[in-house]
């Protein structure tokens, strides 16, 4: 996340947010989730924070931008727990506008190594975890008429070796964002998602460190824009989680790249914090 004081938080903001509060699974001080807090906070969002543990550093950079801050310890992977946390909303009188699931872990291998803990372990935060979710907090956004965006990956819409699992499960949360988004647009729920290629968080250093000069080139060369930051990916999220949007659903929004730009092998191997 990018460094910001106080008179770029003042100027120049929409206030697309102004009276909505916003649920967001797995924020971290330096991912997505928290580029994400920080953008739609500036626009007026009320926040909830949904994760494994407070994020107390995302939480204090956030007090500037006087906004209202809850958070709740959720494992997205535990039906109980998301049932729980999404129960203690509702008693403390909240109600969701807009829910962000971006909560994830990845793991790199060579399919034919790589373990069944690890891959359901994938499938289990990534996909069932945008599922469950999405599900418990579903009567409150029906009565908002709110909106779900759901943060995919460039690898569930075009292969990458070492990434099967992790592109799968991003693959099928893209199927989920469609049938959910035809399912709900009688109760004007929309449903869309992002489909981010390489961005700058800590998820990815594990790979971009190890990395030979020979992959780097081929990464720079499938990012012909360049490797992207969390705010690029955080203002495309504020675009379609508004009323400007309000004509767009069952969309996952490919950013940073094309399909037909090969993405570069994955072989770094190590599952990383479920806080994309």
């Amino acid at each position: 996340m990018s460094s910001r004081n106080q008179s770029e938080i003042e100027c120049g903001r929409a206030r697309r947010f102004e009276g909505k509060t916003v649920a967001i699974t797995g924020p971290s001080m330096h991912g997505i989730g928290g580029s994400i807090a920080f953008r739609l906070a500036e626009e007026g969002a009320s926040l909830v924070l949904l994760g494994l543990e407070e994020p107390t550093a995302l939480v204090e950079q956030l007090q500037p931008l006087d906004c209202t801050v809850d958070f709740f310890q959720c494992d997205v992977a535990d039906t109980a727990a998301v049932g729980s946390a999404c129960a203690a909303i509702v008693d403390n009188g909240i109600e969701i506008d807009v829910l962000v699931n971006n909560a994830g872990v990845d793991w790199s291998s060579p399919f034919h190594l790589m373990d069944e803990t690890k891959w359901r372990e994938i499938i289990d935060v990534n996909f069932a975890g945008v599922l469950r979710v999405s599900q418990a907090l579903l009567p409150q956004l029906e009565k908002q008429k709110g909106v779900i965006v759901n943060i995919s990956s460039a690898t569930g819409c075009a292969g990458a070796v070492g990434l099967a699992a992790y592109g799968a499960s991003k693959a099928a949360v893209n199927s989920l964002t469609q049938s959910l988004a035809a399912e709900y647009a009688n109760k004007k729920v929309r449903v869309v998602g992002v489909a981010p290629a390489l961005v700058r968080t800590p998820m990815v250093a594990p790979y971009v460190e190890s990395v030979t000069a020979e992959d780097w080139e081929a990464i720079q060369r499938c990012h012909p824009l360049g490797i992207g930051l969390p705010d690029d990916v955080a203002a495309a999220v504020a675009f379609l989680a508004s009323a400007e949007a309000r004509w767009i659903s069952g969309v996952t929004l490919p950013m940073g790249w094309i399909a037909h730009w090969p993405m570069p092998a994955m072989q770094n191997g190590g599952l990383n914090s479920a806080n994309d």
